[in-house]
């Protein structure tokens, strides 16, 4: 079983910055395709970002694309967010996921392991 805990969140002006860290314990990480979802009040769970195994494919939404950075080490067995020029729109609870299937799609239904969320509040 593969257990999730997400840390780093926090309230931030708009234009600030944050870092979300994932760790990742129990399971083989290093097979573990690893993405970042969020969840605004009223609305659905949404795909943030993905990245593969071994780190070489990556996928945001298109919302972020050249404002947040996703990455992973499998030596430490945790994945980052790095999210730059935030928007009071990126407000939202924002959580880890983690899937063994290597090709997993955008649906949170694709996703077998998730964290508790970590709250990311961004004022203007």
């Amino acid at each position: 079983q593969v257990q999730l805990v997400e840390s780093g969140g926090g309230l931030v002006q708009a234009g600030g910055s944050l870092r979300l860290s994932c760790a990742a314990s129990g399971g083989t990480f290093s097979f573990l395709v690893m993405a970042w979802f969020r969840q605004a009040p009223g609305k659905e769970r949404e795909f943030v970002a993905r990245i593969s195994r071994s780190g070489d494919n990556i996928y945001y939404t298109d919302s972020v694309k050249g404002r947040f950075t996703i990455s992973r080490d499998n030596a430490k067995k945790t994945v980052y967010l790095q999210m730059n020029s935030l928007k009071p729109e990126d407000t939202a609870v924002y959580f880890c996921a983690a899937v063994y299937r290597s090709v997993p799609g955008y649906s949170p239904n694709e996703y077998a392991y998730w964290g508790q969320g970590t709250q990311v509040t961004v004022s203007s």
